[in-house]
């Protein structure tokens, strides 16, 4: 992985390829290149380690011109950031390109197959392997560059999205998927490729999916052709892109990250928009209301998530065991899928992702279904892998997320929980009319409440500076609470590089007490709720070994503001809907620590925004 682009047409390629790695570089990279077939029928590969600047400095005393092209950004699986292992990647004749997300698994003995037959690698990566099969292929059977293709990924092991072009064919772009997420964006008598529609979204709304084990033939000023590996024709499916040029630009704000996190009302707005109808006091999710008897008859329900969704899930249990009265497990989905589960035909598997391309939730989808279960899907991206292995779902409508460090994506996935959770509570009797409508009435007014608490932006950056020194931070939490602790601690290590954990307040006994001295910022989460009385016990339990404490708290808080170093007050608001509020300034202190760092804060090092890959 990281990001692919592709462009097939009259204009000329290498500006969209250049425009589109850049509209990639939120997705986290460690090297960039472009292969490119000109008019005298020569394909040229330029590619360096860096960033996509050094790739347009590399590339401007060099011959780019061309009417095909295929771009990538490599984040690195097999073999370190360099230049000779970056995409794309030559066949041995250097008659075919290729670029790839993905890993293949079988590629060892794929490459000792064609080191047999003569050929030599130049590069540590799997992807070589791939463009050395589908030349060898080619060869061998006499075949087309399609055919090839094809042929060669009915050999191979794992996952990928490719895009392929050939010096001998200068109007055919070739692409296939199976795992990874590609887009086709189809123009006038022209086409875009993607990993996803960013890159695209400025030429055309009208996009294809690539789905699994298909490959894909675009000409100009023709029909895409699509088979599949077992050689069935598919026809394209065209749909129209809901997403506009602006909502992947940064809009004035600094970083992408800043503005997402000002854009959090506004993505609740969309995600509640007509699901919560207030004035009626009545939640109403199609995707619930279609399979009531399947939640009704659950033995359990199963989430499964990777990272910040996973946080998610974790409130997502307190709210259904709490409201529904269902057992809920909450799974890290690449252990779920090894670990040989139970699962039952009358589970229900809620599968959380924000691209809906998370490779081990995707694995975790697949074997659910396998025994049965009933899959529900929580995404952000339409047309995702995971929307459409899913029976059914919900999408967030968050709006593109391009921040590596997820915001947006949290709070809109709590609010589809929470919605899920009190539809299916009032159909099961679990909640009573008059807390499903005290619940309705502000789940619909919360968006407001985290406007308040973005207008303490000033000091918390002012505060934030403070701890620019740390090297480690505690971050404590009880009840619906503490899986904010652990988020807003992913949140500081994902962006300022500062080691920080999340515990349950309580636990803070059972071993981090240790690490506490006058050096150490611990961030209390203490909203006035029923656990208040134990966190302050807490608190007085730091402070007498001399902690720093930066407190959340209620506003009017007297007794754990009077104990704390720095306070942030937040409004007043039922408990279960408190981490809609409470990681709100967490987001913001890892913001403004990174910043105060000098920290990449949209693209932190060794991170990638999507990920397809194990």
């Amino acid at each position: 992985m990281c990001g692919i682009v592709g462009y097939i047409g009259d204009k000329d390629a290498f500006p969209i390829l250049i425009k589109g790695l850049h509209r990639l570089e939120y997705r986290g990279y460690d090297s960039a290149g472009v292969a490119l077939l000109n008019n005298k029928g020569e394909l040229h590969i330029f590619k360096t380690k860096g960033k996509v600047n050094n790739l347009e400095k590399y590339c401007s005393d060099k011959d780019v011109s061309g009417n095909i092209g295929i771009a990538h950004t490599r984040w690195a699986t097999h073999g370190e950031p360099s230049d000779i292992n970056a995409h794309p990647h030559y066949s041995q004749s250097k008659d075919i390109a290729l670029i790839h997300n993905g890993i293949i698994e079988n590629y060892l003995s794929l490459k000792q197959f064609l080191k047999d037959k003569g050929y030599i690698f130049k590069s540590e990566t799997d992807t070589e392997v791939l463009v050395q099969l589908i030349e060898y292929v080619k060869k061998e059977h006499k075949l087309s560059l399609y055919d090839a293709v094809q042929r060669a990924l009915s050999q191979v092991i794992g996952a990928y999205a490719i895009g392929v072009i050939e010096r001998q064919n200068p109007n055919v772009l070739i692409a296939a998927r199976k795992g990874s997420p590609l887009i086709i964006g189809v123009g006038e008598g022209e086409y875009f490729l993607g990993s996803d529609a960013s890159p695209i979204i400025e030429y055309t709304n009208k996009v294809v999916y690539v789905g699994d084990e298909e490959v894909v033939r675009m000409e100009k000023d023709r029909e895409m052709e699509i088979r599949n590996l077992s050689d069935s024709v598919i026809v394209p499916e065209i749909t129209e892109l809901q997403m506009d040029l602006s909502e992947i630009e940064k809009g004035g704000y600094p970083h992408f990250m800043l503005k997402e996190i000002f854009e959090q009302p506004r993505a609740l707005s969309l995600c509640m928009n007509g699901r919560v109808h207030e004035e009626l006091k009545e939640i109403k999710l199609s995707g619930i209301i279609d399979h009531i008897d399947r939640f009704r008859n659950a033995r359990r329900i199963l989430i499964s998530a990777c990272g910040t969704s996973w946080h998610a899930g974790l409130i997502g249990k307190y709210l259904f065991e709490q409201f529904c009265r269902i057992p809920v497990e909450v799974e890290v989905a690449s252990e779920f899928r090894y670990r040989n589960p139970v699962i039952f035909p009358n589970d229900v598997m809620i599968a959380i992702s924000q691209s809906g391309e998370t490779a081990d939730t995707l694995a975790a989808i697949e074997l659910a279904k396998s025994k049965g279960a009933f899959i529900y899907g929580v995404c952000n991206v339409v047309g995702s892998s995971i929307a459409r292995a899913t029976d059914t779902g919900t999408y967030t409508h968050a709006g593109p997320e391009i921040g590596v460090a997820s915001t947006k994506a949290f709070t809109t996935q709590v609010a589809v929980l929470a919605m899920m959770v009190f539809a299916i509570g009032r159909e099961l009797g679990t909640v009573k009319q008059d807390e499903y409508e005290k619940l309705v009435t502000e789940l619909a007014f919360i968006k407001n409440k985290i406007e308040e608490i973005l207008a303490l932006k000033d000091s918390i950056e002012s505060m934030s500076k403070v701890f620019t020194y740390a090297k480690n931070f505690i971050y404590l939490g009880r009840g619906f609470n503490y899986p904010v602790a652990m988020e807003g601690a992913l949140k500081l290590k994902e962006i300022s590089y500062i080691h920080a954990e999340g515990y349950p307040a309580a636990e803070m006994k059972h071993g981090p007490i240790a690490l506490i001295d006058e050096e150490m910022p611990i961030v209390v989460i203490a909203p006035k709720f029923a656990m208040y009385d134990k966190i302050l016990s807490n608190v007085q339990e730091v402070k007498a070994r001399n902690g720093r404490i930066i407190s959340i708290v209620t506003k009017g808080d007297t007794q754990i503001k009077a104990l704390s170093d720095f306070v942030i007050e937040i409004p007043e608001t039922i408990e279960c809907l408190s981490p809609l509020l409470t990681i709100i300034p967490l987001q913001m202190l890892s913001y403004y620590v990174a910043v105060a760092k000098g920290r990449n804060v949209d693209q932190p090092r060794n991170l990638a925004k999507s990920v397809t890959v194990e």
